[in-house]
């Protein structure tokens, strides 16, 4: 099944982090923290203005980005855990 978001929302796939602290420790599963990274993997047309015109969308499939610890909606496509959410939702993108 495939998934196209509409308007001003972004589907995104969370990027894992270490399970390892920088001496060595590992992380159980119960101890951490959901990443707030994470790849855009689907963007929607984009929004409209007050006047109804369509505002084009500044994020890209692929974009590395930065989001809220609480932002979005979880959705599973095809055994995938994802998220949804606004354009405006994401704090920003990672860049190299």
């Amino acid at each position: 099944m495939k998934f196209r978001p509409l308007l001003d929302r972004v589907v995104i796939k969370r990027i894992e982090e270490d399970n390892k602290t920088a001496g060595g420790l590992i992380i159980p599963d119960t101890a951490k923290e959901k990443p707030s990274q994470g790849v855009i993997v689907a963007v929607g047309p984009g929004g409209r203005d007050d006047e109804g015109k369509l505002v084009t969308m500044t994020l890209k499939e692929g974009d590395r980005i930065l989001f809220g610890k609480w932002a979005g909606t979880e959705i599973k496509i095809n055994g995938e855990n994802l998220l949804i959410m606004r354009e405006s939702d994401v704090l920003g993108v990672l860049e190299d």
